[in-house]
């Protein structure tokens, strides 16, 4: 697919407001499960493409937040997949292994931070599955992230995976092996919140040391009065609970997405 159908797509998006209008172009979006696995754990991803269009195009893979793969990442595939990307929506923890609740979710997020090789394996799979695809032209892919899923595609930029672009949203910045920065082959975009209190100053300070240290080319933008989960409209709107929906954060944060994706795929 030529760069110029991009950023067409990527205009018009703009111009009706981005990130809510999910009828950005006449498409035909197909969605699937898809299985797959890491070694012997099976893991179900979601698919989704627009099958009105012909020939191989740009992939996204999607991680998502400490629960798991939700209708949240589903959206964020299908809002992809009209623009004319194949996205699909991995699985870190597991078919069918899902979170009932926040401890719970705080239990496997934190099992899998505490293994980054094995964090760093489980979202590889994820990223061959999509490149495998039929549709995807396996040299033009970027991965992106929310929350737990945001530190999740920063490690597998930090792992040297061959990659265009990162773009992690209100994810966690922290990493226990900072020089593997030197390993980072792709773009990164971090879009944090400014008032987060998940992820402390002292990390995004480290953050931008690791990136600066390792000549990385890297974007950080902080979004004023947004706090963590800004993407997630289940969040709520009450800031002082640390993590909350921001409608500007979430409309621009995509926005700012979307210019470096089709500054990527030429």
């Amino acid at each position: 697919m030529r760069r110029a159908v991009f950023l067409a797509a990527t205009a018009v998006a703009s111009l009706l407001g981005g990130l809510l209008c999910t009828s950005v172009a006449e498409a035909e979006v197909t969605t699937e499960n898809v299985e797959y696995a890491h070694g012997d754990t099976l893991l179900e991803g979601f698919l989704a493409y627009d099958d009105a269009l012909e020939g191989p195009r740009p992939g996204v893979l999607i991680v998502h937040q400490w629960m798991g793969l939700t209708e949240n990442e589903m959206m964020r595939a299908r809002m992809l997949a009209e623009l004319g990307y194949v996205a699909l929506a991995a699985d870190i923890y597991g078919k069918g292994v899902r979170p009932a609740n926040q401890d719970e979710a705080a239990a496997l997020a934190g099992k899998h931070r505490a293994d980054r090789p094995l964090l760093r394996a489980r979202v590889q799979a994820g990223l061959d599955m999509l490149k495998q695809h039929e549709l995807v032209d396996s040299a033009q892919v970027a991965a992106i992230g929310y929350c737990f899923g945001g530190g999740v595609v920063l490690e597998l930029a930090r792992s040297g995976a061959e990659l265009n672009a990162v773009i992690s949203f209100h994810g966690n910045l922290d990493t226990p092996e900072p020089d593997d920065a030197k390993d980072i082959k792709c773009k990164l975009l971090v879009c944090h919140g400014a008032d987060d209190p998940f992820v402390p100053a002292e990390q995004v300070a480290a953050f931008m040391e690791e990136m600066r240290g390792a000549g990385v080319d890297w974007q950080f933008i902080a979004y004023g009065g947004a706090v963590h989960s800004f993407t997630q409209e289940e969040a709520g709107h009450d800031n002082s609970r640390g993590a909350a929906y921001n409608q500007s954060a979430d409309r621009r944060s995509w926005q700012a997405m979307l210019q470096l994706l089709g500054e990527v795929f030429d």
